[in-house]
């Protein structure tokens, strides 16, 4: 049995998606936009037929860079992008406000040379506008032709209800692969009972379960990983024990550490969708190319078995960044840093 095409408010997608800020910031250096542009046609070629972006990837370089490569093939992607997020220098807040996301909406329209984004999220909870205001002005935008549908981001499921109270919700878009599972705790069966398609970011573990990681000290600047605990010191000697035997289990099933990952994903439910990102086009293509492949059931149980939130060590960001986040967390973490 294969895994077919998957909805995303009543628009079948492949079920593996792109995840685009790669391409602008937080994994090294940014690649020429020559190269971005290049590696987009490229997914458009290969069935890539989901794009993800975010203004704050590369403050609106990730925006203006998939705008240039849609030109002539916007009819063939269904847009996402997000708001919601500010960074400037060393200043970073939340801002959903209703006023802010009219505004937000408008100069993301700008920098990707569109009328109409088909999903808009809030990219963060913003804790000072209740959730029902930030939903009720996105619905009016979706009334003005503006936006097709609304994405939360990183929310809790007691969140994700009450704003599809307000509107029905198209989307939640939460880190998950078999070494983060916090969206397991209660926000993927909130978005199962509720039509919500649950995309995961992330779902190749920010490549440690793509054999993209080794010496965390090598990432170079402008990484993110090396300040996330799960790659720092003994947690890291030791989840990178975890990799090597996953890796086993990958070769075990003829596909590659990235492709058993993400049919792990894919297989923890059919309103699941996932988004890896890359700026590499040979990894790309290794994701996308096994798409419909659907992991055996004991698989899945060894997968589980080896890796997840008993069995990593440290948690998926610093103290601060989870300040930050909505959504259920375990009580504790297994560390030893």
């Amino acid at each position: 049995m294969s895994i077919t095409a998957r909805p995303i408010n009543g628009r079948k997608t492949n079920p593996i998606g792109l995840g685009c800020m790669s391409l602008s910031w937080a994994y090294g250096p940014r690649p020429s936009d020559a190269y971005g542009i290049a590696l987009l046609h490229r997914a458009i070629e290969l069935g890539y037929d989901h794009l993800d972006t975010a203004r704050l990837y590369g403050q609106g370089h990730n925006e203006t860079l998939v705008g240039q490569a849609l030109k002539g093939r916007r009819d063939k992607v269904f847009l996402a992008s997000k708001m919601g997020i500010f960074a400037s220098g060393e200043k970073r807040g939340i801002d959903c406000k209703p006023q802010t996301i009219r505004e937000q909406l408008e100069v993301s329209l700008r920098l990707l040379q569109t009328d109409h984004i088909d999903l808009y999220y809030m990219h963060r909870r913003d804790f000072t506008v209740p959730i029902e205001d930030s939903v009720g002005a996105m619905a009016d935008l979706i009334q003005e032709g503006k936006m097709g549908a609304i994405g939360l981001s990183e929310m809790s499921a007691d969140t994700l209800r009450r704003a599809a109270a307000v509107h029905p919700i198209a989307a939640m878009q939460t880190e998950y692969s078999p070494w983060t599972r916090q969206a397991e705790i209660a926000v993927i069966d909130a978005c199962r009972e509720l039509g919500t398609t649950f995309v995961a970011f992330s779902p190749v573990g920010r490549g440690a379960l793509a054999n993209g990681v080794g010496d965390v000290a090598a990432l170079g600047e402008g990484d993110l990983r090396p300040g996330m605990p799960r790659f720092q010191g003994a947690n890291w000697a030791h989840n990178l024990d975890l990799v090597h035997r996953f890796n086993a289990l990958a070769a075990d099933a003829g596909v590659t550490p990235a492709q058993l990952s993400l049919a792990w994903v894919l297989a923890q439910g059919d309103h699941i969708v996932a988004i890896p990102g890359t700026k590499n086009i040979a990894h790309l293509e290794e994701n996308i190319a096994h798409w419909n492949w659907q992991i055996p059931a004991a698989m899945a149980a060894e997968v589980d078995a080896l890796i997840n939130h008993q069995t990593v060590a440290g948690h998926r960001y610093s103290a601060m960044m989870q300040a930050t986040i909505d959504t259920e967390d375990f009580a504790e973490h297994f560390e030893l840093v």
